[in-house]
């Protein structure tokens, strides 16, 4: 199933027919931004024969074995997997030449990557991948050049967008909004970005001071 937004919000997830991934911000990193992008990962061993359980990101979580063989996060493994059901929530696969519950152990914690260029394109221009926002500039309305998209964070029912502006500077937070994140520009590697006012800078209404007087 897809996750409904609101029309003006864009989507932070995938949604492209059949084969489509929602990929998780935590699971990305910096593999993604070398063209490579983290669909699931082993969560640990299932019985004693080797088969192991996986935790999907793709958005039916039977396509992580859609997409052919899978690497881990340096590209030095390859495993050919082979779903076989479900238990508690989580896919239960054989990989190939694990035979073993102690190999299958040994597997545990394992991210699993595919190449980017194997996946679908988004079919709405509202929609855009993880993978592919991450490692973005992010520019102001004024030109300035304010970081790097260092993460996409669940928020209720809403996505914000976590800013790194590099040199241990501060992180900026960004709501995936129309509103506060006007334009994207995947080819062009950047995003326009309109962040929030802090609190400190809509006090001069007096709201702030109304609100502290309240506590007192």
């Amino acid at each position: 199933m897809r996750t409904q937004v609101p029309a003006d919000r864009p989507k932070a997830d995938a949604a492209a027919r059949g084969r489509a991934a929602e990929i998780s911000a935590l699971a990305v990193e910096g593999a993604a931004r070398r063209g490579r992008v983290c669909v699931g990962a082993v969560a640990g061993a299932h019985g004693v024969r080797g088969d192991v359980r996986i935790k999907s990101f793709t958005e039916r979580p039977e396509d992580i074995a859609a997409y052919g063989p899978l690497e881990d996060e340096r590209g030095e493994r390859i495993f050919a997997l082979t779903l076989r059901g479900r238990a508690r929530g989580q896919l239960i696969g054989s990989v190939a030449g694990v035979d073993d519950r102690d190999a299958a152990e040994a597997l545990g914690g394992v991210r699993l990557y595919i190449d980017r260029d194997r996946l679908p394109a988004p079919e709405d221009e509202d929609e855009f991948y993880h993978a592919d926002l991450l490692g973005l500039s992010a520019i102001d309305g004024a030109g300035n050049r304010r970081g790097e998209v260092a993460a996409i964070l669940p928020a209720g029912d809403a996505e914000v967008l976590e800013i790194d502006p590099g040199n241990g500077g501060e992180t900026i937070l960004v709501p995936f909004t129309r509103e506060h994140v006007p334009e994207i520009d995947i080819a062009a590697g950047c995003i326009v970005i309109d962040p929030p006012e802090e609190p400190e800078d809509r006090a001069e209404d007096g709201t702030r001071e109304e609100k502290d007087d309240a506590r007192r």
